[in-house]
């Protein structure tokens, strides 16, 4: 049942010159107390999303530091994703309550996973609501056990969040981005505020010419030398596309030629991604200067990072957001944001550095304006967020601070 993702080799020698170094050095020594520890990394998909892609770093770079780590997935039925769907709507707060059929399709799939889940780690560390009962249902062991949940769950649904609950006992440890995002009554005597971050060496984040890019956005549909203004998300109302194309047609009014690009993936555990599609190709009809890809229509980690170095602004409207990884891959690129006030992201843009944060849609189009209106403003944003990513959200960052909690546990 459990599909174990194949990673390839890579060197933490590689962040030498890019990352500080004292953050490689701190991850060298927490290593050294953890070499030879097995160390399972349990999701529900092997891509379309942040923690996929967080995982296809973070895996071989364990193994490269001494630790002996896995990375498997989940097999599951639609059935499942859509109840998880439902289960992670409702830990960000949507008022539907889960029915009684989601309840059922999530415990016989998490029965069954568990069932095929091996012993024999001394770590399991598992992400979000999909796996997170199978602590309980399989047992511990003598393995440590971490639930790492990336989203905002400060204020659940109350049902919902009981539901859940009673499964989260089992686990040694659970992880957080942010403290505001612990809910109440936590069954887990053990809380670490770790955030995420992104990976400087992936294809997504690698440097390239901006000769590159063009020629890359180009081939897909988008006319340059041209103004640009993109979000780079899954398609969920949480992200609200509506809002950013809302806000995007009331900027157009002063710059008429401004494309807008709206960029995401496709998550197998994601069921209502097309409907949201669906809706945005509708709301976008007949307008020629706004652009929908996914990444199953040709749009993967390099167009991406080809977006985000030449789009004058990323966008990322949250309503909700866990963490907002696109922020930080932007920034990293020296693109400005506009962004929602939205869980981790004002972490990575405090006032003054990386763009400009917003609380509705009139805001956003004023942030954009102002941007498109000053270069000079949106560079010193741009590059005062680099300078924060590198200092703060590199993946060494992250991988020294979880060794840390796994060396103590």
């Amino acid at each position: 049942m459990l599909q174990r993702v194949s990673v390839g080799r890579w060197s933490l020698d590689a962040y030498r010159g890019i990352v500080p170094g004292e953050i490689l050095e701190e991850l060298h020594e927490q290593a050294r107390a953890l070499r030879g520890a097995r160390v399972l990394h349990l999701n529900a998909t092997a891509y379309g999303g942040g923690v996929s892609e967080l995982l296809r770093s973070v895996v071989p770079l364990l193994n490269n530091v001494g630790l002996r780590c896995d990375w498997k997935v989940i097999s599951a039925s639609q059935e499942f994703f859509g109840a998880t769907k439902a289960l992670h709507n409702g830990l960000q707060g949507s008022p539907l309550q889960l029915s009684d059929a989601d309840k059922a399709a999530y415990l016989q799939c998490s029965r069954e996973n568990a069932g095929a889940l091996e012993d024999g780690y001394d770590f399991v560390i598992v992400h979000d609501p999909q796996p997170a009962a199978m602590a309980q249902l399989h047992g511990k062991g003598s393995a440590r056990w971490v639930w790492r949940c990336h989203i905002d769950t400060s204020e659940p649904n109350p049902d919902t969040w009981a539901f859940l609950r009673g499964y989260l006992a089992a686990f040694d440890a659970a992880v957080f981005t942010m403290k505001q995002f612990v809910p109440p009554d936590l069954p887990v005597g053990r809380v670490e505020e770790i955030a995420p971050a992104i990976d400087p060496l992936s294809p997504k984040n690698l440097p390239l010419s901006l000769d590159t890019c063009r020629q890359i956005l180009d081939w897909i549909g988008i006319e340059l030398p041209g103004r640009l203004v993109t979000q780079v998300s899954r398609f969920d109302a949480w992200k609200d596309p509506e809002g950013v194309i809302t806000a995007y047609r009331l900027v157009r009014s002063e710059v008429p030629e401004l494309q807008l690009a709206l960029v995401g993936s496709m998550a197998l555990d994601d069921p209502e991604g097309w409907d949201v599609y669906r809706q945005l190709s509708e709301h976008a009809t007949g307008d020629p200067l706004i652009h929908l890809y996914t990444n199953l229509t040709g749009v993967s980690n390099m167009e991406v990072n080809a977006f985000q170095r030449l789009s004058e602004i990323i966008v990322q409207k949250s309503i909700r957001e866990g963490f907002g990884l696109v922020v930080s891959e932007s920034l990293w690129k020296g693109t400005p944001v506009v962004a929602g006030r939205a869980g981790g992201i004002p972490l990575q843009m405090p006032a003054g550095v990386g763009g400009l944060l917003v609380d509705s849609v009139e805001q956003c189009a004023e942030a954009m304006l102002k941007l498109l209106s000053d270069p000079q403003y949106s560079r010193e944003l741009g590059s005062s967020g680099r300078a924060r990513v590198r200092e703060r959200f590199l993946l060494p960052r992250l991988l020294a601070d979880e060794l840390r909690l796994l060396a103590d546990l």
